[in-house]
């Protein structure tokens, strides 16, 4: 049977990369996936990709700094549905670079606010539905929040995913009783979109192939490979199923070996 089969997983920060392969994963595997972002033609591009019938997917608009609109998403899929078995945070800030010397807090705090707070907002209008029966819900955070890369700086970034996994151990606590399950999934490089474009855009900078930059990535791993959007979304979903029914309040790094703990 599949991990999902029958399952309704609402999944936040649905584009192009990781949002997209983690609904899609969701589909493969047998469920429905709610897809919410903020823009409209882009989910629909999405759900039009991976169901053309329509049959397991649904979709809204969703800014989830507006508890509103994190609550309309929430009532799509129950209406559409009848439940909501897992929730799968993908929406990411991370577009701000540098470290704290030349810090600007105001671009900080709307990091946090998507990063974390937006995540949390979209948690709790899901509460009601998973309360009913249980499920899951599973944050997608990132390894520079545990281990800081040499290549960039996106100090904010990490530390909006890393406030994320630390709220992770409360609401696994709080949530447990009504047997919900909180999990994080810390990528390192993952070669999708953003990673493709770093690599361009470094190797052009410096004048090397794509493969030099890419093997800068890769021999630090155990594995001689990048782990992939779809490799993510993978250890989402098994998160997300029963299968793992035992694991709560643990964060899985999915990153090649490159950092073991």
């Amino acid at each position: 049977m599949s991990l999902l089969q029958g399952r309704t997983v609402v999944v936040s920060g649905v584009g192009a990369g990781l949002g997209h392969q983690v609904a899609a994963a969701v589909v493969r595997d047998g469920g429905n996936a709610v897809l919410g972002a903020r823009t409209e033609a882009n989910l629909a591009e999405s759900a039009a990709e991976l169901d053309p019938d329509g049959a397991h997917t649904a979709f809204r608009a969703t800014d989830i700094t507006d508890e509103g609109q994190c609550e309309a998403l929430a009532a799509l899929a129950v209406d559409r549905f009848g439940a909501i078995d897992a929730v799968v945070h993908v929406t990411a800030r991370d577009s701000h670079f540098g470290g704290l010397q030349e810090a600007d807090f105001t671009t900080w705090h709307s990091v946090v606010d998507v990063n974390l707070l937006g995540t949390l907002r979209m948690t709790r209008a899901c509460l009601p539905a998973l309360k009913r029966c249980g499920g899951s819900v599973v944050f997608i955070g990132t390894q520079s929040s545990v281990a800081a890369p040499s290549q960039v700086r996106q100090a904010a970034y990490a530390a909006s995913k890393g406030a994320l996994t630390s709220a992770m151990y409360s609401l696994a606590r709080e949530l447990g009783p009504y047997r919900i399950r909180v999990d994080t999934v810390l990528p390192g490089w993952m070669w999708g979109p953003p990673v493709q474009a770093y690599v361009q855009f470094t190797a052009h900078t410096e004048g090397v192939p794509e493969a030099d930059v890419k093997h800068r990535l890769t021999e630090r791993m155990a594995l001689p490979e990048l782990a992939t959007d779809g490799d993510v979304a993978d250890a989402a979903v098994f998160l997300a199923s029963d299968r793992a029914r035992a694991i709560t309040g643990q964060s899985l790094l999915v990153n090649a070996g490159e950092l073991m703990r």
